[in-house]
């Protein structure tokens, strides 16, 4: 597999060293790894969507492989600190990336980062893509997304909406919201984790991660007015697509294992190739 990014001239560059890498005959290194624990560092808090998927690939690669993976985050920019960490590390296998959907909105945003994602972060395998959720705190009176349009040009610059920070795909996802519904909200970045704050209505919305906002939504501590992917999620079925409201409406986080390049091909290959 290979990881999946949302532009296709950058799904171009990593087919091609795809391509590249599999003509390479396999390193007899790759046959004896990991020998010793390997890290993954994950770019956001500790709580959050991203750290919640690193644990669990984590546990299930050490289950199958016989070694610890430990989960290391270092969260800031967007992630562009915990990439810039893999991307100086030694290309050895035993350090690894959690690479996430920020990191090609990150490269699109910022000319000025010390690394480049596509030519230093060899990809190993893609592992989920999961829905936002359009909640709200329970305080703010919509309960539909139309009724919530409404409402948001009403009260126009009166309603923040937070993400974990800039070039997020929390960001990115509110940001396409208010273009295509045409409403005016003030984007509230943090560095860590906005849910306590939407949980205690400092914010009056967000685009959150499925994963840690379930339980908050099932109960109504949060109101799920809608999820962001083209159709609605098993997890959520009575819970409407924005795109049923707003045609063409499509946001989705997706998370992938990366490593530095130059890491031999054969350890590259005997990650991507671990079965159940």
């Amino acid at each position: 597999m290979k990881l999946q990014v949302p532009h296709r001239r950058q799904l171009l560059h990593l087919a091609a060293g795809a391509t590249a890498l599999s003509s390479i005959p396999r390193s007899a290194r790759g046959q004896a790894y990991p020998t010793r624990p390997v890290r993954i560092i994950v770019g956001f808090p500790a709580g959050g969507s991203p750290d919640i998927v690193a644990r669990l690939i984590g546990q299930w690669l050490s289950e199958r492989l016989g070694q610890r993976f430990v989960i290391d985050d270092r969260p800031g920019a967007t992630s562009s600190i915990a990439t810039e960490a893999v991307v100086r590390a030694p290309p050895d296998g035993y350090t690894l990336l959690l690479v996430t959907s920020a990191n090609p909105i990150v490269t699109a945003l910022y000319q000025s980062l010390r690394f480049d994602f596509i030519r230093d972060i060899a990809p190993v395998a893609s592992i989920v893509r999961a829905p936002l959720v359009m909640v709200v705190h329970p305080s703010v009176p919509p309960r539909t997304v139309p009724e919530f349009i409404a409402y948001a040009k009403a009260n126009p610059g009166k309603i923040n909406y937070a993400s974990p920070g800039i070039g997020s795909t929390n960001h990115v996802a509110g940001e396409l919201f208010k273009m295509m519904a045409g409403v005016e909200m003030v984007h509230v970045p943090y560095r860590t984790s906005p849910v306590p704050d939407l949980l205690a209505g400092q914010v009056q919305v967000m685009f959150v991660n499925l994963p840690p906002s379930i339980d908050y939504i099932r109960a109504d501590k949060l109101r799920a007015l809608a999820v962001s992917t083209a159709t609605r999620s098993t997890a959520l079925p009575d819970t409407p697509a924005i795109s049923e409201f707003l045609r063409g409406y499509e946001a989705s986080s997706w998370y992938g294992i990366g490593a530095p390049r130059d890491t031999p091909v054969g350890i590259i290959q005997r990650l991507n190739t671990v079965r159940l």
